[in-house]
């Protein structure tokens, strides 16, 4: 299992949705995809693709006043 951090802040969405996607072919399963991003739609933008791709959801933290860490299992 590798954890890998895609950085997409200061993109706007839907952007951040769109490198998650190219990243995705990259990843083995039960790999960590840790994605930052500060556009206002990101998590939800995010929750949307993971349950369109059956991806698993497994966090989100807050990283300073706008950022988020979210991390999707593949």
């Amino acid at each position: 299992m590798a954890v890998v951090l895609l950085d997409t802040l200061g993109q706007t969405c839907p952007q951040p949705v769109m490198k998650i996607a190219v990243k995705a072919p990259d990843m083995k399963p039960s790999d960590i995809l840790e994605v930052l991003g500060d556009c206002p739609t990101f998590e939800k933008n995010v929750r949307i693709w993971c349950e369109r791709l059956c991806k698993l959801f497994l966090s989100i933290k807050e990283e300073g006043r706008h950022t988020k860490r979210v991390q999707i299992q593949f």
